[in-house]
């Protein structure tokens, strides 16, 4: 799975930090691009997987280990049913095969994990940006989040009240389409460098940068993974 802190050159991260100074330089909108490996933990691909892995090893030995007998009659001797032995083994590494699988390979995570699910924790974890980095704290309410989520595959804007007020939420609805279309084909640097100039462009008109204005928030690319 792709990593947030990875995905980046150096030269890429100065790019993205550059179009924020520039993009803030015509508008008193404060700007903070997210990027993030994943919003949510999904574990359900790991309890799937790993049951069904498990099934189907308990199916197998039950069918091809031959079951211990035991003489007619004699009540002396005790067996030790290697089968019952291979089949909890076989359960057990099974399980923990299908978990690992679950957990390390991102497309299995998501083909087990319910679209409407990875879209709940991107807003949340989106939520949760917005207000640890400080975005909705401007002295003016005029920040804007830019939240890219890896694993998911999605891209989300929150606005600060003046911000949504000015631009209203089609204006934002459209520049996030534009930024989910440069992600999904393959530029992320690109498009986020351009949903910052798109955005930067429209917010100069209506919220144009004042006289003696402070830079209150970082314009560096947060990386979260």
């Amino acid at each position: 799975m792709q990593r947030a802190s990875s995905l980046f050159s150096a030269d890429q991260r100065q790019k993205i930090q550059e179009t924020v100074a520039q993009a803030e330089a015509n508008t008193s909108c404060e700007i903070v691009p997210v990027v993030a490996t994943a919003s949510g933990r999904y574990d359900r691909a790991e309890d799937v997987l790993g049951l069904w892995l498990a099934t189907i090893a308990a199916v197998l030995v039950w069918t091809f280990t031959p079951q211990a007998a035991t003489e007619k009659g004699d009540w002396a001797s005790v067996s030790f049913d290697w089968g019952l032995v291979a089949l909890v083994i076989s359960i057990v590494v099974a399980f923990l095969f299908g978990a690992i699988l679950g957990s390390k390979i991102g497309w299995l995570r998501r083909l087990f994990t319910p679209r409407q699910q990875m879209a709940d924790e991107v807003a949340a974890k989106a939520r949760q940006a917005f207000f640890d980095r400080r975005v909705h704290h401007t002295s003016g309410a005029t920040g804007l989040l830019v939240y890219v989520s890896l694993f998911e595959h999605t891209a989300t804007l929150l606005a600060d009240q003046e911000v949504l007020e000015k631009l209203g939420q089609a204006k934002l609805d459209e520049l996030c389409q534009q930024l989910t279309a440069g992600l999904h084909a393959g530029h992320p640097t690109e498009a986020i460098c351009g949903l910052i100039e798109a955005a930067g462009k429209q917010l100069s008109e209506s919220l144009p940068r004042t006289e003696n204005q402070s830079n209150e928030l970082p314009d560096a690319l947060v990386l979260i993974d």
